[in-house]
């Protein structure tokens, strides 16, 4: 297996071109790469080299999920903290492309991505929550405006 800092950097790398990717798609409208690159095959790619790392790591670590020293000794091992960061990377990734195909399909402008797919990048869960207010907000809006 590859020393963990190799697989570091090839799951990084990958996920930032991931994401280079998906701006691409929605700065020129391309729904079949944002589906397909970073919306299926890339968080596969990272999926499947997550799942290697727990099979590989998971039986040389001592800690569990009970408290949160148990997790903290979970990360001691840098096979298994190295699929937590993988496990980042895959997720945020999925958000960021699903996001943009649920402003596509809700029509709303492309330029409300804009603040959402950043913070998605960086601190997933906010994203995902940021987008949910502005597609609620836009939609009540919306409404206040057909009425």
């Amino acid at each position: 297996m590859m020393p963990f800092e190799t697989l570091f950097s090839a799951a990084s790398t990958l996920a930032l071109c991931g994401w280079l990717l998906l701006a691409l798609a929605i700065l020129f409208r391309w729904p079949r790469l944002r589906d397909w690159g970073p919306g299926l095959a890339i968080p596969l790619t990272l999926s499947l080299l997550y799942t290697a790392l727990i099979a590989v790591s998971w039986g040389q670590a001592t800690g569990g999920f009970d408290r949160l020293a148990s997790v903290r000794a979970l990360f001691q091992s840098d096979g298994l903290l190295l699929a937590g960061w993988v496990h980042y990377l895959a997720y945020d990734l999925f958000l960021g492309a699903w996001i943009a195909r649920d402003a596509e399909s809700r029509r709303l402008p492309r330029a409300l991505l804009i603040p959402v797919l950043p913070l998605a990048f960086l601190f997933g869960p906010a994203g995902f929550l940021l987008w949910l207010m502005i597609r609620t907000s836009h939609r009540a809006a919306f409404q206040e405006a057909s009425a």
